[in-house]
Formats: C-alpha cells, sequence, structure tokens
C-alpha cells in the first residue's frame, strides 16, 4: 500500500504564520483586523498569507459589510491527516514485516 502526501499543501502550512492563523481559525471564524491583534503581524503581510491560503483551498471567505471573514475548511485539513494516517499505517506493516531492501 503505497501513499503519497499533498506536499504542496505541507509547503502552505509550513509557514509559522500561516500555521498560527490555520489554527487560529480552527477554533473561530475571524476578519483580518481579529488576525492582526491575535497574531501582531502587519496587514498587508497577513493579507498576503491569507491569499496564499484562500488559493490553496485552506480557507474561505464570507463577506460581511465591510470586513471579510475567512473560514477554515476542515475538510482540507481531515484529508491532510488522513494522507498522513495512510503513511503512518503503511509504515507500521513495514516495521512488522521487517521488509527491507538488500544492499548490492
Amino acid at each position: 500500500m503505497m501513499t503519497s502526501v499533498d506536499t504542496d499543501l505541507i509547503r502552505v502550512l509550513a509557514d509559522p504564520l500561516r500555521l498560527r492563523i490555520v489554527t487560529l481559525l480552527a477554533q473561530e471564524t475571524l476578519c483580518t483586523t481579529h488576525l492582526v491583534e491575535e497574531t501582531g503581524a502587519k496587514q498587508t503581510n497577513l493579507s498576503n498569507h491569507l491569499k496564499v491560503l484562500r488559493e490553496a483551498g485552506v480557507v474561505e471567505t464570507e463577506p460581511c459589510g465591510r470586513f471579510i471573514y475567512y473560514r477554515l475548511r476542515p475538510e482540507v485539513i481531515a484529508q491532510l491527516a488522513g494522507q498522513f494516517a495512510d503513511l503512518a499505517q503503511t509504515a507500521r506493516a513495514t516495521a512488522e514485516a521487517n521488509l527491507k531492501r538488500s544492499c548490492p
């Protein structure tokens, strides 16, 4: 059983600020103003990171008056978690079967 992990999504989530944003959005839907307050990041920097998260499909937006709220798409995180779970299962099976390639 071979599995692959979405490396593009891992790269997106590897940035500490983006991971912090995702962690905050897992707890509640927030607008940019809230995220600036919570992270201490500059608004332009935060907007750039939110754009990356949006383009990767990790977050979605909801306009509300003159504000835009951001919501985490849990199914994307669950899919990545499932890929890692599959990888762990493969590693367990490999260890239990003591599979190793012979050296030449």
